[in-house]
C-alpha cells in the first residue's frame, strides 16, 4: 500500500514538473514572439522617420524615386517578416539612411534645418529602441532554445512539437559601411 502511494505521488510529482517545464517553454515563446512584436513596430517607425527625411530633403536635392519605393516595400513586408527578413531589412534601412545622411552632409542649410535634426535625433533614439528589442529577443530565444537542448525539458518540448527558433543577427549589417550612391 504504501509502496503504491509513493508511486503514485511519484507519478503526479511528475507530471506537475512538466506541466513547469510547458508553461516555462510557452511563457518563453510567447514573449520572443511579443518582443519580435515590438521590433517590428519599432523599425516601421524608423522607416516611417526615414521617409519623413526623405521628405525633407526633397526640396534641396533630387532624391531618387526608387529610394521611396524601397521605403514602401518595406512597410508593406515588415508585418510578415521572420527574423532572417528583418535582418535583411535592417540592413536595407541602414543603407537608405546612409544615403540621406550623405545628402545632408552635403547640403549645409539642411543641416541646420529643424526639422531634419529632430528627426535624425528621433531615428537615433529609435536605433536605440530596436537594439534593446533585439537584445531582449535574443535573450529570450537562448534561454528557450537551451531549454529544448536539454533534459527533460527537450522531450517534453518535442512531444508538444515545440522548435527551436532564430535569433535576430543585425551585427553583420552593423559592420558593413553603407553604400552611398546618389545618381
Amino acid at each position: 500500500m504504501v509502496v503504491l502511494l509513493v508511486i503514485v505521488l511519484a507519478i503526479i510529482l511528475l507530471v506537475i514538473y512538466s506541466f513547469s517545464i510547458y508553461n516555462r517553454l510557452t511563457s518563453l515563446r510567447n514573449a520572443g514572439d511579443a518582443t519580435l512584436s515590438q521590433t517590428r513596430v519599432a523599425m516601421k517607425k524608423r522607416l516611417d522617420m526615414i521617409e519623413q527625411l526623405v521628405e525633407s530633403i526633397k526640396s534641396y536635392a533630387k532624391f531618387e524615386q526608387e529610394t521611396l519605393v524601397k521605403i514602401t516595400s518595406m512597410r508593406a513586408n515588415l508585418g510578415k517578416a521572420g527574423p532572417n527578413e528583418l535582418n535583411k531589412m535592417d540592413g536595407e534601412m541602414r543603407g537608405l539612411l546612409g544615403n540621406i545622411i550623405a545628402v545632408s552632409e552635403n547640403y549645409p542649410a539642411l543641416k541646420t534645418s529643424e526639422t531634419v535634426t529632430v528627426t535624425m535625433t528621433a531615428i537615433k533614439d529609435t536605433e536605440d529602441e530596436i537594439a534593446r528589442h533585439r537584445y531582449t529577443y535574443n535573450n529570450i530565444i537562448q534561454e528557450y532554445n537551451t531549454m529544448l537542448d536539454t533534459i527533460p525539458s527537450k522531450y517534453i518540448g518535442r512531444s508538444v512539437g515545440l522548435s527551436k527558433k532564430e535569433y535576430l543577427d543585425f551585427f553583420d549589417e552593423e559592420l558593413k559601411k553603407p553604400v552611398v550612391s546618389w545618381g
